[in-house]
């Protein structure tokens, strides 16, 4: 049920031979709504004006597009994607890294994470004895980031691939450490920032994002 790591099979490797980006061959109906539940939940959290929130949902979805459209680079050049995502699993691809499905759950998964925090964001763990302790914020990434990695592990091992892992080094530890800590930290420590500092960290993340796409969609290169 479960793998942990990719095992350079040729299965793997023709599976994701046989991705189509951006093919609306298994578009459906689901798509339209989970797009409102993500339009919902964003605007009923303006509404209430929780914008540290909103925040923290933007500041994950910006590093997460910034992750697939790397490992769409890394995929271009070196034939093979750090992950992917298989045809039968989605209604529509947007990389070759991630379906729909998957990017409006991330959407939302910043929201998740911040809204799992202490209502005191300062609290610290261990801190006694007038040791420092450890932040709230970093233990919750930590626990969101092995909570996704170990899902992860479990959508590998699906028995329709919902995702393939080709390399044999990459798989449960890396995706921990380098993908799913990142992406958590960010949530949730960006909407606490300076409001100067947090505008610059936003803007910066998202024209970068938008930036590449608009450059290497066209190319061909995503």
């Amino acid at each position: 049920m479960f793998k942990f790591w990719g095992d350079g099979s040729a299965e793997a490797m023709s599976l994701v031979d046989r991705i189509q980006v951006r093919s609306t061959a298994n578009f459906n109906w689901t798509f339209i709504f989970i797009l409102a539940v993500v339009f919902y939940v964003y605007w009923t959290e303006a509404h209430k004006k929780n914008y540290d929130v909103i925040y923290a949902g933007f500041a994950l979805y910006g590093v997460h597009w910034l992750y697939e459209i790397c490992n769409a680079i890394i995929g271009h050049v070196t034939g093979y994607p750090l992950w992917s995502v298989s045809n039968e699993s989605t209604t529509f691809i947007l990389l070759v890294g991630v379906c729909w499905e998957l990017s409006m759950m991330f959407s939302l998964a910043g929201i998740i994470s911040f809204k799992m925090l202490p209502q005191d964001r300062t609290k610290r763990y261990f801190a006694k004895n007038g040791k420092a302790g450890i932040s709230c914020k970093l233990v919750g990434a930590i626990e969101m980031a092995l909570l996704f990695a170990l899902f992860e592990s479990f959508l590998a091992g699906t028995s329709n691939h919902s995702f393939i892992w080709v390399y044999k080094w990459w798989g449960v530890l890396p995706v921990f450490i380098t993908t799913y800590i990142p992406f958590f930290l960010a949530s949730n420590y960006v909407p606490d920032m300076k409001p100067k500092n947090r505008t610059i960290f936003l803007a910066t993340e998202w024209g970068l994002v938008a930036l590449l796409l608009v450059i290497l969609i066209p190319l061909g290169v995503i």
